[in-house]
């Protein structure tokens, strides 16, 4: 089967199908495959289709570090050079699919939290202070929406390199989205910094449609705060 039959075959999978059938089907293709026919998708308009794209973007790069860690490396080093100024592109997607790939692979995690981690930070006077901030609004919510996953799957990651530091900040937002993610990571991550921005918060009934393994629920900044306070608190 040619590379663009393979990729309508799997926008209708993700279009049609839920998630779990969508990674048992995406499983039966080669590693490489699968990630190919899933770089379109984590950029498209249908919200549904390029979530599950995310999910099944983790999954395969997950497989294909198993089997061939360097080629998973390539991907990664894409997804980067895709946020990147000179890339041409805007990277829609990318900060989703990292996340989702170190979630589901430790070695990749290791590796790459770090560059994740930079799209927060500011460049520095000091040679050791690499920042790569991200100020596109839109990319902000894919950069918290990645921090939040990885702020489930694997906190110590973030907080061993003060990543709270750096999340706080988003409970400012003007995009509800944003504020109600960064809400989310601080309670996963029992940030007892955030405390003050998110009571705050809890008042703040702006609506959003968070992710979660396969679908959107519908919630409230308000909802994710309280949430985050009582995990803190907790």
């Amino acid at each position: 089967m040619s590379s663009r039959a393979i990729k309508r075959q799997v926008l209708e999978l993700l279009r049609r199908q839920d998630l779990g059938h969508c990674l048992e089907e995406l499983r039966a293709l080669p590693p490489k495959d699968a990630v190919n026919a899933l770089f379109s998708a984590i950029c498209r308009e249908e919200p549904i289709l390029r979530w599950r794209a995310v999910s099944c973007m983790g999954d395969a790069v997950a497989r294909l570090a198993a089997t061939e860690m360097e080629e998973a490396r390539i991907v990664m080093r894409r997804f980067l050079w895709s946020l990147n100024d000179e890339s041409g592109g805007i990277g829609w997607g990318a900060p989703e699919s990292m996340a989702e790939v170190m979630c589901r692979h430790a070695g990749l995690a290791d590796e790459y939290v770090h560059m994740l981690i930079s799209y927060m930070r500011e460049d520095g006077e000091e040679i050791c202070q690499d920042g790569n901030y991200i100020e596109h609004p839109l990319l902000q919510r894919g950069l918290l929406w990645g921090v939040a996953r990885l702020s489930e799957c694997r906190p110590q990651l973030l907080l061993e390199r003060g990543a709270g530091n750096d999340i706080v900040p988003y409970l400012k937002s003007t995009d509800a989205e944003t504020r109600g993610l960064a809400a989310l990571a601080c309670g996963n991550l029992r940030l007892t910094i955030a405390e003050p921005l998110l009571r705050g918060l809890t008042e703040d009934a702006a609506g959003l449609s968070l992710y979660r393994e396969g679908d959107l629920a519908p919630t409230t900044v308000a909802a994710l705060a309280q949430s985050a306070l009582e995990a803190i608190q907790g």
